[in-house]
């Protein structure tokens, strides 16, 4: 994401979602439709996508939980307002709307903060894929996900699913279910790795701001390159990947963080990270 920004101010207030920053810089950002189980609309998807690019621009932010409002997190595109609408549309039109949607999944891949999806009832199309993208997903035993997309008749490898879901899960269970669209309950999702952790019941938004805040407080530049690497080698030869290692690793050991490190192990005191 480049500092380096045009004429647009930033954003004071979003109409499709609910924003708020805090003084130990996590960002909580709700899907708030919850008479529709938040489904998700053309400017939701927007609004996602320039959200993420806003903070990661500004680099105000430490870490971010997605949560949603009301008895689930995302029931996926509005029924109505978008499967609807696409029908009305030509096939420049289509790849529009699909790359948007798409660019909201790299924005939270390639934001250099964590994002942190509180789950909790349904995710299901591409809210699934949302939590899919996310670095940690965080649920009660009530979450339940389902990529639904053959079953409105759509190719599974939706918003880039195809391509996470087997990084996350192995092929086979990804090939099951992008194929066949079931349900997955939490236990069997925390079972196939779909899960960072499973609380008890009704605690997933206190435990991923709990695990926000821990981020927030820990070394932003060391994560931010992780979360970077991470994806950057999924699909390198171990030449590569190493060679980028390398790299990183040079460039942090001549960082603030690296030296604050030593200094505080050397006074027997806690390092005061400054993300540089």
């Amino acid at each position: 994401m480049s500092p380096f920004t045009g004429s647009a101010s930033r954003t004071s207030q979003w109409q499709h979602l609910r924003v708020s920053v805090d003084e130990s810089a996590v960002a909580t950002v709700t899907l708030a439709r919850p008479e529709k189980l938040n489904a998700l609309t053309f400017g939701a998807y927007a609004d996602l996508r320039d959200l993420l690019a806003e903070l990661a621009r500004e680099k105000t932010v430490r870490a971010l939980v997605l949560a949603g409002e009301g008895r689930g997190f995302c029931s996926g595109g509005d029924v109505d307002e978008i499967i609807g609408a696409t029908l009305a549309m030509d096939t420049s039109q289509l790849l529009d709307f699909n790359r948007m949607t798409g660019q909201v999944v790299r924005a939270i891949r390639e934001c250099p903060f964590p994002v942190i999806a509180a789950l909790h009832g349904v995710a299901a199309g591409a809210g699934a894929v949302l939590a899919l993208a996310a670095d940690f997903r965080v649920a009660d035993p009530s979450a339940r996900f389902a990529f639904l997309f053959t079953k409105v008749g759509l190719s599974g490898g939706d918003m880039g699913a195809a391509y996470l879901l087997p990084r996350v899960v192995g092929l086979g269970h990804a090939t099951r279910l992008l194929m066949l669209g079931d349900t997955v309950r939490a236990p069997e999702a925390e079972r196939i790795g779909l899960l960072s952790e499973l609380t008890d019941e009704g605690h997933a938004d206190e435990a991923a701001q709990a695990l926000a805040h821990r981020l927030a407080e820990g070394p932003a530049l060391a994560y931010a390159q992780t979360k970077a690497l991470l994806t950057a080698e999924l699909d390198m030869p171990l030449a590569a990947a190493v060679e980028m290692d390398a790299a990183t690793q040079a460039l942090l050991m001549n960082g603030k963080d690296y030296a604050e490190f030593h200094a505080a192990f050397t006074d027997k005191r806690p390092p005061k990270w400054q993300g540089r």
